[in-house]
């Protein structure tokens, strides 16, 4: 049985000694360099006897199956359900972080779900989950606990589902990757200022991993924009990054723009008005998107998949539920079209639930 000494000391990969007290991790762009005792920015990766250890091994802040188009992935057999989980920590530092109890976490008491990779993908399995999800704080930083999941997910014909900021270094870039089936990539906005004020990190490792992603793998790839008024809203630089995603990605990548609420540092805003979100949506359709969604409002024509070729439509969502399936071998049956992504025969059958669970 799994149980918490096996969770303690989990030494880490991606990191180098400087000298004799001193470590630097490897994983991600902050290079952290870390004195006898210390941890990272992530707070969850640590020096401990001059070795780098991963202190959340093992220990989720719980369990629970949602849809997939929750995560948000809208292209990736449609309807299906997910095991979802996460740990503590983060390596962004973003003030506006819609799940800043989890990712901001600095009590380890929060991780009370102790659980191995095996474990996990056995539950997923008996619960017929056609995937697992690495999701509620940025799995880059618990890399090696996801990694070896997501390889005892593919034992048992599961798929594997990173939901992250795409904040990593290179060469754990490529080993992350490797196993995973699908990702959401959270762009938070599009110019350094921004990502530095209000991420405290950068963006151009953020596009090097979309490109990455796009050009070198085979990872089913999905892109979030949270939309937060006032911040990042800017019509410029909304169809700036519109133009660079269809430039460098092409015109297939979905992309989602999501409502912010007021969290964490960023109480005094408002919430984003569904004016903007659309007119979000039809900046990045003119740009020459073609799968363009809203998310967090009420907005049926935000949410359905059209064909990019007759604008017939495929996928009708009413939230999370499959409403309409209009697709038969990858293709719009009305005109013959090749719709992008992964899909199955028919639409998985989940619908809005949200159910939490234990391992």
């Amino acid at each position: 049985m799994f149980n918490n000494k096996q969770t303690e000391n989990h030494l880490a990969n991606y990191w180098h000694t400087l000298n004799d007290k001193t470590i630097q991790c490897d994983l991600c762009p902050r290079v952290c360099k870390l004195k006898e005792g210390q941890r990272g920015f992530c707070f969850v990766r640590q020096n401990m006897d001059q070795e780098l250890i991963l202190t959340t091994y093992g220990r989720s802040s719980g369990f629970c199956i949602d849809p997939i188009e929750k995560k948000p992935l809208n292209h990736f057999y449609p309807g299906t359900s997910v095991l979802s989980f996460g740990t503590a920590g983060c390596n962004m530092g973003c003030i506006f972080c819609q799940n800043w109890d989890i990712s901001k976490s600095r009590e380890m008491d929060k991780l009370q779900t102790i659980a191995s990779p095996k474990q996990i993908a056995t539950k997923a399995k008996s619960l017929n989950c056609a995937s697992v999800a690495y999701t509620y704080n940025d799995p880059v930083i618990f890399a090696e606990y996801a990694i070896d999941t997501a390889k005892e997910c593919h034992k048992l014909g599961i798929k594997n589902v990173a939901v992250t900021a795409g904040y990593i270094n290179e060469k754990p870039r490529a080993a992350f990757f490797e196993f995973m089936d699908a990702t959401n990539v959270d762009l938070k906005g599009f110019n350094e200022a921004f990502y530095e004020k209000y991420c405290m990190a950068k963006l151009q490792p953020v596009l090097d991993t979309l490109i990455y992603l796009k050009n070198e793998t085979k990872v089913w790839l999905e892109i979030t924009n949270l939309v937060i008024p006032g911040v990042n809203d800017n019509e410029t630089e909304l169809k700036k990054m519109c133009d660079w995603i269809f430039k460098n990605l092409g015109p297939n990548v979905p992309l989602h723009f999501t409502a912010f609420h007021p969290a964490y540092k960023l109480i005094d805003l408002v919430t984003t008005p569904e004016n903007i979100l659309r007119k979000a949506r039809h900046l990045a359709l003119e740009a020459g998107l073609n799968y363009v969604y809203t998310g967090n409002i009420v907005d049926p024509e935000g949410t359905t998949t059209y064909c990019p070729n007759c604008y017939d439509p495929l996928i009708e969502r009413h939230y999370y539920e499959i409403r309409k399936y209009n697709l038969q071998d990858h293709k719009c049956a009305n005109c013959g079209y090749g719709i992008k992504g992964c899909f199955a025969p028919q639409q998985g059958d989940w619908g809005n639930r949200r159910l939490p669970i234990s391992i």
